[in-house]
């Protein structure tokens, strides 16, 4: 990856183990001068590794890191043109605002070079003179707006202001690049929000590289110029704000960036797609027949009349928003969160409906079936209309089931009762079984599809109600066959939508 003239930081290849773990894989990025970058994703996705590696606090495993196309990879902290803002600010206590900006300054030393007495040119050190070292901070501390407060002791400062002392001895330094490390995650939700623009307006005063590392999306969108989405220690996707909003590359990314509804799909021929049991036009051409990630968000489904829209649902939730009313609809199964400015009865019956334009259709990404379904009164779980055993005891690691049938948890001594709880189900491809006894599982379907990967077939079965179910077989079938599907309680993953204290038994 050749960076261009004007990229200051260029991460290329770069990977990173501890203990033979790899938490972050193949990380390219070009960053511009004066860019605002933001790494975003959860906890454990390996967003603070990567800032770590280019302020020097860890060596990349592998990979290199470039600054004004000069390898620094192995450069120690204290010779990189980069300062750190860290979540905790890690300010000096027993000093006033105006010595903790100062600190670095008097220990900086400033190469010059002079003449010797045989003509050759000599580096030389010197420190910064008090005079320097004062219209330095000055400056700082009237960009952060605390040029009144230079000689406040630090701990009589409130959250916002400690920051931006933190902020203050980062640019004092005046780096090429500031990085920040959640430094907004000790504020409170108001006080973020107002750093969230004065951050933008530092950046803009400063005129140089920011890269942030944040897990809320709102500040992502707020401040950055691009934002990349990270995973399990992989890039997922670049790109602005704007288009990683509408333009999500898979389920993750619309899922992590603002509110989305993510279904199961599966193209029901030239642009049209089934989910929510109806087939709706969509603007994306995928192969008929191929499973889906469907995006939709809350803001553009149409609320209506019953019998208006392409399906009808019953509202189970009612939240005013000052501008907007926040709705869930239930349709069947399946939740479905809305917004609307017009106000509708909790309880009552509305349609849905979804522009073309405003269905998004990816490619699904998985190694396993996935299903939204509930557990019986008899401890089985329902995918569709068809019940399947189970093990609920995955549901809480250590417990057992007891002989009334509830999980007992020996460790905090609770039972739980998960009749009617909503649950996602996941079967992997090559643990489901097929076969032309069709008493011999726990549900039937035909095959509408049938692929031959090299070394086993892989089938789309489709049950009566329209659940799906993909199976990766050594054996051949046809097209069209009738089959029953089964699978082994053992191999079925289950996951509460909702918090495990809400099922407590009494």
């Amino acid at each position: 990856m050749e960076a261009n003239s004007n990229t200051i930081i260029s991460l290329q290849h770069v990977c990173k183990q501890f203990d033979g773990t790899v938490v972050v894989d193949d990380f390219n990025l070009d960053v511009k001068q004066g860019e605002f970058i933001t790494i975003l994703g959860p906890s454990g996705c390996g967003k603070t590794t990567t800032l770590r590696m280019i302020a020097g606090f860890e060596l990349p495993s592998s990979g290199k890191i470039l600054l004004n196309g000069e390898d620094i990879s192995l450069l120690p902290p204290y010779k990189r043109p980069v300062n750190t803002v860290f979540q905790h600010y890690a300010l000096f206590p027993h000093l006033d605002v105006y010595d903790n900006v100062a600190f670095g300054l008097k220990l900086k030393k400033i190469p010059y070079q002079v003449t010797d007495k045989n003509g050759n040119v000599v580096t030389k050190y010197k420190k910064l003179t008090a005079r320097e070292i004062d219209a330095k901070v000055s400056r700082a501390l009237q960009i952060v707006d605390l040029d009144e407060m230079e000689s406040r002791d630090v701990s009589t400062l409130s959250g916002g202001q400690q920051q931006r002392v933190a902020i203050a001895r980062a640019i004092v330094n005046e780096p090429q690049v500031l990085l920040l490390d959640e430094p907004l995650s000790a504020l409170d939700h108001k006080m973020r929000k107002d750093m969230q623009i004065e951050l933008k307006d530092m950046h803009k005063k400063l005129g140089i590289t920011f890269i942030y590392v944040t897990h809320d999306q709102e500040e992502a969108l707020t401040m950055s110029d691009r934002i990349i989405i990270m995973k399990d220690g992989i890039i997922q996707q670049i790109g602005t704000p704007e288009d990683i909003y509408n333009e999500p590359v898979n389920a993750f990314v619309a899922d992590f960036i603002g509110e989305s509804n993510i279904y199961n799909g599966t193209m029901a021929g030239k642009m049209k797609v089934r989910f929510l049991g109806a087939v709706w036009d969509c603007i994306d051409d995928f192969p008929s027949n191929e499973k889906v990630d469907i995006v939709i968000r809350p803001e553009d489904v149409i609320l209506g009349e019953k019998g208006k829209g392409k399906v009808n649902g019953i509202i189970t939730s009612r939240i005013f928003q000052g501008v907007h009313y926040e709705f869930i609809v239930n349709i069947g199964k399946f939740e479905v969160a809305c917004r609307d400015t017009k106000d509708h009865p909790l309880g009552g019956e509305v349609s849905l409906d979804v522009e073309k334009e405003n269905i998004q259709i990816m490619h699904k990404e998985y190694g396993e079936n996935e299903y939204d379904a509930v557990i019986t009164s008899n401890g089985e779980i329902l995918i569709g209309e068809d019940a399947f055993p189970c093990d609920l005891t995955k549901l809480v690691p250590g417990s057992v089931l007891d002989e009334k049938g509830y999980v007992y948890d020996p460790k905090n001594k609770k039972k739980y009762d998960f009749s009617n709880a909503e649950v996602e189900a996941t079967i992997p491809l090559d643990k489901i079984t097929i076969s032309d006894d069709l008493s011999s599982g726990h549900a039937q379907g035909s095959i509408v599809s049938l692929v031959w990967k090299g070394d086993h077939y892989q089938y789309l079965i489709r049950t009566d109600d329209e659940e799906d179910f993909i199976v990766d077989s050594d054996y051949s079938w046809n097209e069209g066959d009738l089959v029953a599907v089964d699978a082994l309680p053992e191999d079925i993953g289950l996951r509460l939508k909702k918090d495990l204290d809400g099922y407590v038994a009494e």
